[in-house]
């Protein structure tokens, strides 16, 4: 079993914006399998599961906020008895350019506070994350601002396309390994 966690924030507010396309791949991953996310009573999050000939997946969207993601990713894991390889994060990038992908085996937080949080409640940077660009904030806009606003339609368009590049990118991890799935969809 894996354990994919789609970072965000809860809520209708939220919905759409750059903040939680995590939420999105992760939302992309149970609408293909046609499953459902619950509400968990055990821990601060919504979760699916995911089955196929390929694998198995758990799904998490955190119900914590960004900034508190590890909270809800730390004990699914470890309740889970998953290894940290054995799990995908998956993250806005505004160092992205709107639309790519980028996968890692490994890595820091890179300013991240969603990430930073996972990495805080693991006392590890040792697992897989798949980033999706956001793209940057123009010059004159605050970053908090910029990653909890929405697309512009051109925008919208490239990351509807990330959504689902990625969603086929955690399943080529799982049945591939992390390094065909790095040489097939980082661009």
């Amino acid at each position: 079993m894996w354990l994919v966690a789609g970072l965000g924030n809860p809520g209708k507010r939220y919905e759409r914006t750059r903040h939680n396309v995590g939420f999105e791949v992760v939302d992309a991953l149970a609408r293909r399998a046609a499953v459902s996310f619950r509400r968990s009573w055990r821990f601060p999050g919504d979760l699916a599961e995911v089955r196929d000939d390929g694998g198995r997946l758990l799904l998490l969207k955190p119900r914590t906020f960004m900034n508190r993601s590890g909270q809800a990713v730390g004990p699914v894991l470890r309740r889970k008895g998953l290894a940290l390889a054995e799990m995908i994060v998956i993250v806005d990038d505004t160092d992205l350019e709107c639309g790519k992908i980028r996968l890692r085996r490994r890595g820091s937080a890179g300013g991240h506070n969603g990430l930073k949080s996972v990495i805080a409640a693991l006392g590890s940077d040792d697992f897989i994350r798949l980033r999706v660009g956001v793209g940057g904030r123009p010059g004159d806009r605050d970053m908090v601002d910029h990653v909890l606003s929405g697309f512009a339609p051109d925008e919208r368009t490239r990351v509807d396309e990330a959504v689902e590049r990625a969603a086929e990118a955690v399943w080529c991890v799982v049945r591939d390994g992390v390094d065909p799935a790095m040489n097939r969809y980082n661009g």
